[in-house]
């Protein structure tokens, strides 16, 4: 017994071609709302070279510093990595209040260098003999103050009586450029390129703003 199925009417294929044109306009229309509101890739990749930049120059102080046990700026350091992983994570995702934190923190940063600066040149009553930088920990110094460039390093045993037969001096000769001045130089480049991220963090900032008036506005 042959039996006959109930053809859909044109009416019923006008309106489902009209639902699926529906759902496929208003897709069409997130994807390319989505499209506009994302950061350019330009930017993103300037961003992103200096974020390398930045980080490149953080974890080579940070070896150094933990070298010399000079746990205030190997705290600094941690910070300063971790922000600018954040701003960089900001820009790639469109995430304006990370970008915000990392220009708080920048101008934080150029103040620390800014003071460590004065502690190595002995600035306003700074001594760059305390124990500031190991939070009083340790007597420990900057690791190039014994290991800086051509700088010869001899153990010298005490030879008066009554010391210690463990006891010794280090002494430091031959150094082409004194350790102070290495710190400072680190840290100078740190402020340069501070600098350089804050204003292009700010200019960031003023995109993401404009690309919002214009995704609310459409």
């Amino acid at each position: 017994m042959l039996t006959t199925l109930p053809r859909a009417t044109p009416r019923n294929y006008s309106f489902q071609n009209f639902a699926v044109f529906q759902s496929s306009e208003a897709s069409y229309k997130i994807q390319t709302k989505s499209e506009k509101c994302s950061m350019s890739p330009i930017i993103k990749k300037w961003m992103f070279c200096l974020c390398v930049f930045l980080q490149l120059a953080a974890l080579e102080r940070q070896i150094f510093d933990f070298l010399g046990f000079q746990w205030a700026p190997i705290l600094g350091n941690f910070l300063q990595i971790i922000v600018v992983i954040l701003g960089l994570f900001g820009t790639i995702q469109f995430r304006p209040r990370y970008i915000v934190v990392y220009t708080v923190w920048t101008a934080l940063w150029v103040t620390w260098n800014v003071f460590i600066i004065c502690f190595y040149l002995e600035v306003g009553g700074l001594s760059k003999e305390t124990d500031l930088m190991t939070f009083n920990i340790s007597m420990h110094r900057s690791w190039w103050r014994e290991h800086g460039p051509g700088c010869i390093r001899r153990v010298v045993r005490p030879s008066s009586p009554g010391i210690l037969d463990d006891y010794s001096y280090v002494s430091v000769t031959g150094c082409i450029i004194d350790f102070q001045y290495l710190e400072v130089i680190h840290s100078a480049i740190q402020i340069l390129l501070s600098l350089i991220g804050f204003v292009y963090a700010c200019y960031v900032i003023s995109i993401f703003m404009e690309e919002e008036d214009s995704c609310r506005s459409k």
